[in-house]
């Protein structure tokens, strides 16, 4: 558990998911914009979280609070299959009100350390070429572009955008 002081001044608890936090998670979900999801892959329903929380022991999940709400949520998926032991692959969401702030950096920097910690080799990630502060972000906290998936992505604009696959290697 930690608090962090974002760039506008504003102080947010970041720290481990607890499942009493199921409810605030499904409302941040709830309330993003179309903006915040541009690049995702919504809608991201009760149903899709409970799916995702069904798999607790294979997830390091973290959540960032603020005013007593869930405002961000980073996870791992650390693969069980014995010759994917010690990969995983990363996904993060903020609240809009919460971008370009500083929150997407501290919390990726903790959960790369909670991942170090539990000995996981290896974080992978998808993200859509399109999307250059996640792109910029991710290569600042040491992941590399290992390659790109032409096309593979339909957006909102009705066009097919390429994705970059992008790793970090923790040992």
């Amino acid at each position: 558990m930690s608090k962090v002081r974002l760039k506008d001044g504003r102080v947010v608890l970041i720290r481990r998911f607890e499942m009493e936090d199921k409810e605030n998670l499904v409302g941040m979900y709830a309330s993003l914009s179309d903006e915040a999801l541009r690049w995702a892959m919504p809608p991201y329903t009760r149903e899709a979280i409970e799916r995702w929380l069904s798999n607790i022991q294979n997830l390091i999940v973290l959540v960032a609070v603020y005013g007593g709400k869930i405002v961000g949520h980073a996870q791992i998926l650390k693969y069980p299959h014995a010759r994917r032991k010690g990969t995983g692959d990363l996904l993060i969401y903020l609240h809009q009100d919460f971008h370009n702030v500083g929150l997407g950096t501290a919390m990726l920097r903790k959960l790369i350390e909670i991942a170090a910690a539990e000995e996981i080799h290896r974080i992978g990630l998808r993200v859509i070429a399109d999307n250059k502060s996640a792109i910029h972000l991710y290569e600042k906290l040491g992941f590399q572009k290992e390659g790109v998936m032409r096309a593979s992505y339909l957006g909102e604009d009705g066009k097919y955008h390429d994705e970059v696959v992008m790793g970090l290697l923790l040992s």
